[in-house]
């Protein structure tokens, strides 16, 4: 047990039976803290408002009833979006207390995708936070001809809309409220309805290569998975989790729902998507999960105060990381560190160590997960080095968000780590990855043929490919269909070098390109905050995002760091030619799944251009496109990239 968990009480384990549910678990646990503990806190106008379970099992009975008096059946889906916040989670539970299925949208998604799900799911209500989720439903009200009811939360800008399908989430909970006294035991009776079996989510999948496909996990999905979790990693009552990736992403789920009311955790909802890092570093929480991007982010913002640190802090830095990443060797290899190691150890972690965990937001941290796309080797090495335990998690949607995770004690760098108690995992003969056990999912939504093909012969087929070592860890190579074949003929994972590339901090992403090629080239997009800052401390002037990443000495330095990462690649896969994207990659633009997930094949085809150059002996490519902003507004771009040549 960490530092300042010695105290706390290792939250009980829950008999898992097949008449378990979502609301029969939330309701003994609501019962069992009540008013003596704190279930989830909001930041507002600057101050965190604690939420005790009794609040929170009131507004989730009050919209539950309320669900139910608009004529909300047993397995009605009902579809939300929004920021992370608490009348979302409650909406969420309320849905399933109700005997309903939730489906939750990313909240940044564009009219077309919130249709489509909408449309797709058969979804009678739309619950949303405010205006804009709002003027979404409006728009595709028309075009989704089931959906009955939209309800928001946040009357902001609400005041003149006067469409008959609206109604407040405040008046929803008044009509639950009227329909309680009336009927005092209803929603005690609906909680107690239902089976483990029953499907508590519809779950829509990032869809890399095609349209979402929408994911059937039931309550037994999403218990046994929290619960095979906490056996590897145990959850206490006194810990606290801070809720920032969307709700529409199962890690998410996870840890929301699935450990949270299992576990008792206190959740804290940031004041806004943009402070979550400044809201993380003010609970410092002992359980955190988050995708690679956030990990790579935290590293980008250290590696930048160093820059701009005094001389002496600077060589502080570099003496705490030397001892740390000799600490964490250690521990990757299994081997005791030596004496004057340990002693340095304490030393550099009360001087560099501790301090960075502080200013990150984990001063407390026990298990730190990073999921949805693999984490690169240099970043992951640099967490343990000052004290981080983080942990790779593999998984997807398809069975709960989980199937293997490191161990605290057996973490290796090239691997996601063991299977989970309870999961099977083997390799197919082709290479991919095949997994089993009690969270796998029912199958796909209107979708028997994608069903048939994932689920086969008792194993989900996940479409990954990896192999299982000598120790039983999986080593997780690529997605399949992405898997590129050298030059040399040998297999290769562009994830892999885009990893290592993003681990400069004056990169944000990089896309990999040389599937059956001559050689391996890559499209790479600046993070404009960061480079921004260092071509102002050069006396470099810009205007934009496109003329900062065309700059000469932005290309220059971009090149030094991509051959840095070359001489840890095999030859054949080393970086050859390169370019600045005019841009950032985005989902709004369907480079990016809402996961921010590469989508190579959109990418490989509107970029054709550039990939045409890089391959070519121009050093020049002409750009004529058209990018789409987040309010549906569309630009055409002209601009000239410049290709740059990375000599050994």
């Amino acid at each position: 047990m960490s530092r300042g968990d010695r105290a706390q009480t290792r939250a009980s384990e829950i008999n898992i039976t097949p008449d378990l549910t979502i609301p029969k678990v939330f309701a003994q646990t609501a019962h069992k803290y009540g008013d003596h503990k704190v279930a989830m806190r909001e930041k507002e106008f600057g101050i965190w408002r604690p939420i005790t379970w009794t609040e929170y099992a009131e507004r989730v009975k009050a919209i539950t009833l309320g669900l139910v008096a608009l004529g909300m059946q047993r397995d009605d889906k009902v579809a939300l979006i929004g920021d992370n916040r608490p009348e979302g989670l409650w909406a969420e539970m309320a849905a399933l207390c109700a005997g309903g299925v939730a489906v939750w949208i990313y909240q940044e998604a564009l009219i077309e995708e919130v249709q489509y799900i909408v449309d797709h799911a058969d979804a009678k209500f739309l619950i949303g936070e405010g205006q804009e989720e709002v003027d979404k439903a409006l728009a595709i009200k028309t075009k989704c001809p089931k959906l009955k009811h939209v309800i928001w939360d946040d009357p902001k800008g609400l005041r003149h809309y006067a469409d008959p399908l609206l109604i407040s989430l405040d008046k929803v909970m008044e009509l639950g409220r009227q329909l309680d006294r009336n009927d005092p035991h209803r929603f005690d009776e609906l909680v107690k309805q239902g089976n483990g079996e029953d499907v508590a989510l519809l779950f829509y999948t990032s869809g890399t290569t095609s349209a979402p496909k929408g994911a059937l996990l039931t309550h037994l999905n999403m218990l046994t998975m929290g619960q095979n979790l906490m056996r590897v990693d145990p959850s206490f009552e006194q810990d606290d989790f801070v809720s920032f990736l969307p709700f529409a992403w199962i890690g998410e789920q996870m840890m929301s729902i699935s450990c949270g009311i299992q576990a008792g955790l206190t959740l804290n909802f940031p004041e806004e998507p943009e402070t979550a890092l400044e809201n993380l570093r003010e609970i410092a929480p002992q359980v955190m999960f988050s995708s690679a991007r956030l990990y790579e982010q935290m590293v980008r913002g250290l590696q930048v105060k160093y820059a701009d640190s005094s001389w002496t802090k600077r060589k502080m830095y570099e003496w705490g990381l030397r001892v740390g990443y000799a600490l964490a060797d250690a521990k990757f290899a299994k081997k005791p560190a030596s004496v004057p190691l340990k002693i340095q150890g304490a030393l550099a972690d009360m001087l560099v160590h501790r301090p960075l965990r502080d200013h990150l937001g984990l001063a407390r941290i026990r298990n730190a997960y990073t999921g949805g796309s693999a984490i690169g080797p240099d970043h992951f090495r640099f967490f343990h080095a000052i004290g981080v335990n983080i942990k790779q998690i593999y998984g997807q949607t398809e069975i709960a968000g989980i199937s293997v995770l490191h161990r605290s004690d057996d973490i290796k760098l090239d691997t996601v780590g063991k299977p989970l108690p309870g999961t099977d995992v083997k390799i197919a003969a082709d290479g991919e990855i095949l997994s089993r056990s009690s969270s796998v999912f029912l199958g796909y939504y209107k979708n028997p043929e994608a069903t048939a093909k994932t689920l086969r012969d008792g194993w989900l087929h996940s479409g990954d490919n990896g192999f299982l070592d000598d120790d039983g860890h999986l080593v997780f190579f690529d997605r399949t269909q992405d898997i590129m074949v050298l030059s040399d003929g040998k297999k290769f994972s562009p994830v892999f070098a885009e990893s290592r590339v993003k681990f400069s901090p004056y990169i944000k992403d990089a896309w990999i390109i040389g599937h059956q090629r001559p050689q391996v080239t890559a499209v790479i997009c600046i993070d404009y905050n960061v480079t921004g800052r260092w071509a102002e401390s050069k006396g470099i002037a810009y205007t934009s995002y496109q003329e900062l990443s065309q700059e000469p000495r932005v290309l220059e330095l971009v090149k030094q760091s991509i051959a840095q990462v070359n001489k840890t690649l095999p030859v054949s896969a080393r970086i050859k030619r390169f370019a600045n994207l005019f841009k950032e990659l985005d989902a709004d633009d369907n480079e990016l799944t809402r996961t921010k997930k590469l989508r190579r094949g959109f990418l490989e085809e509107r970029y054709q251009d550039i990939v045409t150059g890089l391959y070519g002996a121009a050093d020049v490519v002409h750009m004529d496109t058209q990018i789409k902003y987040e309010d549906g507004r569309t630009q055409r771009v002209k601009t000239d990239l410049k290709i740059v040549d990375v000599k050994e």
